[in-house]
């Protein structure tokens, strides 16, 4: 009977880091930045001087306060605040409806499609060398955390 409350805190311990901000930013929320900046800076290198240059700016700039915006949830957790903002804007502008996590359901679809535009399009040839290490970085965290979080799922539910 022991082992079993040993094993039901320690699934609590995984569960309750999985959930916190610092865990959520740093394998969600900022890789998801990373495509977002990466998608508009190539949008802006690819087409100067037309609109899709602008709306590659719009991108980085939607990026960028998104970036901020996890960071600071990230920093907040570490010092043990809770952050009085969302982990990005559409999620914030989701607090209006008092919907936020529709909202951020919402920016990851079109986060994934703005990672299968980079795929598909083939912009994904066409990032520096820097840009490739940031992108397979980000790619690399965001998978590798979704799979140890749906193996504890997995494992905790067949227990």
């Amino acid at each position: 009977m022991e082992q079993d409350t040993v094993t039901s805190q320690e699934a609590d311990t995984l569960q309750d880091i999985f959930s916190r901000p610092l865990f959520l930013s740093a394998t969600i929320g900022i890789p998801f930045c990373i495509f977002k900046l990466l998608f508009g800076v190539t949008a802006v290198r690819v087409a100067p001087g037309t609109a899709l240059d602008l709306f590659g700016w719009a991108v980085i700039l939607w990026a960028g306060a998104d970036l901020v915006m996890n960071t600071g949830r990230a920093i907040l957790d570490i010092i043990g605040m809770e952050a009085p903002f969302e982990y990005c804007t559409i999620a914030q502008f989701g607090r209006l409806f008092k919907r936020p996590m529709v909202f951020l359901a919402f920016d990851t679809l079109l986060t994934f499609c703005i990672i299968s535009a980079m795929l598909w399009s083939g912009w994904i040839t066409i990032l520096t060398r820097l840009e490739s290490v940031l992108w397979y970085a980000a790619t690399t965290l965001n998978l590798i955390s979704l799979s140890l979080v749906i193996l504890y799922n997995e494992i905790h539910r067949s227990e």
